[in-house]
């Protein structure tokens, strides 16, 4: 897997904007990002190519933006199982659970996004260790414990 878009929102009603790389803080999140800070929602992660497959569904392309996640990689599955760990770069990060896709999706992308995007929406993580995260980072996937 590799990184292919990152969003960030310094607020919950600012609309996301894309950037090359962002700072992630152990224990805080995303430096710039509505969730710096929370407890145990700190990095969103989703998969284009299931983005891809709930667009062809709904009949209307999803931008990654829209959808709110933070993370965006070009194929795969995502982790879902808590504990689950993955790494980017020098950033480690740790399922915390699944990102179920917000009724608001519905308004923001088309009718129906919501639905298109149920087990599609991917994952929560917890930031580990801290680091940069980029564009063009692979995502490695961490053996369980």
């Amino acid at each position: 897997m590799r990184i292919v878009d990152i969003h960030i929102a310094p607020g919950r009603k600012i609309p996301t904007r894309s950037v090359p790389a962002v700072d992630a803080e152990a224990g805080k999140g995303l430096v710039g990002d509505r969730y710096h800070g929370a407890k145990h929602r700190h990095v969103t992660l989703q998969s284009r190519e299931l983005l891809e497959h709930a667009a062809a569904e709904l009949g209307h392309p999803i931008d990654p933006g829209a959808t709110r996640r933070n993370v965006t990689v070009d194929a795969g599955d995502i982790p879902t199982r808590p504990g689950d760990r993955l790494r980017i770069g020098d950033v480690e990060l740790e399922v915390v659970r699944i990102a179920a896709p917000c009724r608001l999706l519905d308004d923001w992308i088309a009718p129906g996004a919501a639905r298109a995007m149920h087990a599609r929406g991917g994952s929560v993580f917890r930031v580990l260790t801290s680091g940069q995260i980029r564009v063009g980072d692979d995502v490695e996937l961490l053996p369980a414990d």
